[in-house]
């Protein structure tokens, strides 16, 4: 994950780590119990923004009462983070702990730095959302464990809305392209803004029709962007983009969708819910105007599939203090401390009997319906390389949006998309 969700929605990649401090004895093999751990302490390095004052005092006296050991937090920035893990698991006293991002878990599994948590997902994962669950899995073993996650909503424009005469939010997609038409006939703002290189809309647009982005090819993954499931999906997207102005070589970075929506003459745009923040930011005005609701799928019962981010948490293979990292874990998955961090971060729980958690929050639920359904970029330590600017996949969203067909502009670029996945991780 290469973004850093703020405040009412927090995303992907973020990493919490545990720097073995206080005592270096051995706890393998020892049963949790009141001081069973007494002069020991975890060291947890948090992701800057992950966890909020409060959830790090109350995790922090449960911790201690339940182990006798001491809990210390790290704050960690974004900047070079990958490697700093990659470094810390290779070192004979790494940290203990880690939040990692969902989509790089498969590449510090694949190191060996990672230890197997099966037992811990016996214990307390039964109910895990499957599909925030299945980013904590690497080569069939629970390499870590779902922590919280969130994804793309609609973010639209009230004022604009009321002006066309939608009374109502869209609940399937033919729903939200014909109020999109409408917006374009009866008012004089852009339908939605959407530049030709959202990719991760796009990644959510192929969950949505049961696609993967690669496929096993002996003992090797291709790129699998020539499916026709693949290209379903880019049509989906190519229909967007038609109510929209916004350039097809761009992404929503450039420039920043939501100071582009912040003007007040686009009806909607598709985004993270931070966004909605930078849109406030820009123009205070628009505030009053903000609303919020799922994709739209292709029928009511079930929202467009959406690319989940967020974290896991981890426990180092190195680590001389699992017993006591595994303790840790119990208590911020807990329904009590996950639910808790729901609530104060807005953020999407592993599990949907805590979404409760995030009512009250417009933008956490109006995300909240895409967990079930949502999804990753394909779960293997070699996709990593493919997003490497320039991504190829961009380049073929662009030439389809400029009218080459699915098949053709796949063409285009798999032979790079092939070459990055053979790359020695």
């Amino acid at each position: 994950m290469k973004r850093k969700l703020a405040a009412a929605i927090v995303i992907a990649g973020m990493m919490v780590s545990v720097s073995a401090c206080g005592g270096d004895d051995d706890d393998s093999g020892k049963n949790a119990g009141p001081d069973s751990f007494k002069g020991q302490t975890l060291t947890v390095w948090a992701m800057d923004g992950s966890t909020p004052d409060q959830w790090v005092k109350d995790v922090t006296a449960a911790f201690e009462k339940k182990t006798g050991a001491k809990l210390k937090f790290e704050t960690q920035k974004w900047d070079g983070i990958q490697q700093k893990i990659t470094t810390a698991l290779s070192e004979s006293t790494p940290p203990d702990v880690l939040e990692v991002g969902n989509t790089q878990t498969p590449a510090y599994a694949a190191t060996g730095g990672l230890a197997d948590l099966g037992d811990l997902k016996e214990e307390i994962g039964a109910d895990w959302t499957p599909s925030v669950s299945q980013s904590s899995v690497y080569d069939g073993k629970q390499y870590a464990a779902p922590w919280y996650f969130t994804s793309r909503v609609v973010i639209y424009n009230k004022k604009i809305w009321a002006k066309a005469g939608i009374k109502d939010t869209p609940k399937t997609r033919d729903e939200f392209f014909k109020d999109l038409e409408t917006i374009g006939k009866k008012t004089d703002a852009e339908p939605i803004y959407l530049p030709g290189q959202n990719w991760y809309f796009f990644d959510g647009l192929t969950i949505g029709q049961g696609a993967d982005l690669v496929k096993k090819q002996g003992d090797k993954y291709v790129s699998n962007l020539g499916d026709a499931k693949v290209a379903k999906a880019m049509e989906i997207y190519k229909k967007y983009a038609s109510y929209s102005k916004a350039p097809k070589d761009k992404d929503e970075a450039t420039p920043q969708q939501a100071e582009v929506f912040a003007k007040g003459k686009t009806g909607a745009f598709i985004g993270m819910g931070w966004e909605a923040g930078t849109a406030v930011t820009a123009n205070k005005a628009i505030e009053k105007d903000l609303g919020y609701f799922p994709v739209p799928g292709e029928t009511a019962d079930k929202p467009e599939g959406v690319f989940l981010g967020g974290s896991n948490l981890a426990v180092a293979e190195g680590s001389k203090k699992q017993a006591l990292a595994k303790e840790f874990l119990k208590i911020a998955l807990s329904d009590q401390y996950e639910g808790e961090l729901a609530k104060l971060n807005g953020v999407i729980p592993n599990k949907k009997s805590l979404e409760t958690n995030l009512k009250g929050n417009v933008v956490a639920e109006a995300v909240a319906p895409g967990a079930a359904v949502g999804g990753t970029t394909p779960l293997i330590p070699e996709w990593g390389a493919v997003e490497n600017t320039p991504n190829p996949i961009k380049s073929y969203m662009t030439a389809v949006l400029n009218g080459k067909s699915p098949a053709d502009a796949a063409q285009q670029v798999e032979d790079e998309i092939n070459k990055r996945l053979a790359q020695q991780n």
